[in-house]
């Protein structure tokens, strides 16, 4: 396992993230340990859980499990999802995120959490102030780096903005949705992660199984999120994720290697990819994963890839500058 830094956190991390979404819903606490202790063995020093997993069951397993070992793992979690029926038991107001950070710390038996996300947009609470909850929760070592998953690169960056003017604390690492299906991140927010020098731990490298061989034009399991689960239904429905898929199998079987293993090694390859976050719902899917520390990913067999999908549209729409022309037939403006 190799080690590098979580953005200018200076904090060291190991090339892959576990998530623990299973753990309490499909994965038992005897698979969760089991997986952890693979995961530790593997040297990942690195855990991502959230609130909302399995209704707090995720984090209540995880605390367990960092009995003996919390100083040497790199904890995070996360808040704004909705917990419960209650009409405030959402969103990033001050009030939910500081009874949101108490709950997590009590379920995950820890005093403080290395990096503590916002899940989701919230549309009716003003930027400011959330950015001013999590930096409180800083000043109180309750968390140590605020951080950002699932906002626009224009949301990530006003937030940048609000603390360098009011010289509060930023966020640090962005969780973006990244894999060969959906590489919207690819266009502003991870130059946006680059440029800013922030970590990335990017989700769903599998595409949520799509990307397991499992599935093609005319082949589905009999089980499985994208056959169950109707947000996965909705988000990997289009009839090309399915082509993309057939493609990339038959391209890894050529390779001799197992497509869930290709998929995280190219998602971990992009150079503003800190780690991947992988999960599992037991030992064996977990192993796969773990092999993509073996696979020698070049430049050349990335962009071989990343051919067999479709590249998403250029943010101006001057997608004459992708070829390297602008007015004229000249060289594209730099």
């Amino acid at each position: 396992m190799e080690y590098q830094s979580l953005g200018r956190t200076g904090i060291q991390v190991s090339q892959l993230c576990f998530g623990t979404m299973s753990f309490g819903e499909i994965a038992d606490e005897e698979t969760s340990a089991a997986m952890f202790g693979r995961c530790r063995d593997a040297g990942i020093n690195f855990f991502d859980t959230a609130d909302v997993y399995a209704s707090g069951r995720s984090e209540e397993i995880l605390g367990k499990l960092l009995k003996g070992c919390r100083d040497q793992v790199v904890l995070t979690s996360k808040v704004g999802v909705s917990t419960g029926s209650d009409v405030n038991a959402g969103g990033l107001s001050r009030r939910h995120i500081t009874l949101g950070v108490e709950d997590s710390l009590r379920r995950l038996q820890t005093d403080r959490l290395d990096v503590y996300f916002v899940h989701t947009f919230d549309g009716k609470t003003p930027i400011e102030e959330t950015v001013r909850a999590l930096d409180a929760l800083v000043q109180q070592g309750k968390i140590l780096y605020p951080a950002v998953s699932n906002w626009a690169a224009w949301q990530i960056a006003t937030a940048l903005g609000v603390s360098a003017r009011e010289e509060l604390a930023r966020y640090e690492c962005i969780q973006p949705m990244y894999n060969l299906v959906k590489r919207q991140a690819e266009v502003e927010i991870l130059p946006l992660a680059q440029a800013e020098e922030m970590g990335v731990i990017s989700y769903s490298p599998l595409g949520g199984g799509l990307l397991t061989g499992k599935y093609g034009t005319s082949a589905r399991p009999d089980s499985g999120r994208l056959v169950e689960n109707p947000m996965y239904m909705r988000r990997y429905g289009e009839a090309t994720h399915y082509q993309i898929a057939e493609r990339f199998t038959a391209h890894a079987c050529e390779r001799g290697v197992h497509p869930a293993t290709l998929a995280v090694a190219w998602v971990a390859a992009h150079p503003a990819i800190t780690a991947p976050i992988i999960g599992a719902r037991n030992l064996e899917q977990l192993e796969a994963s773990l092999a993509a520390l073996d696979v020698a990913m070049t430049p050349e067999w990335r962009a071989e890839i990343s051919s067999l999908s479709y590249a998403p549209p250029v943010a101006t729409d001057r997608s004459e500058e992708q070829g390297g022309v602008s007015y004229g037939g000249g060289k594209a403006l730099k």
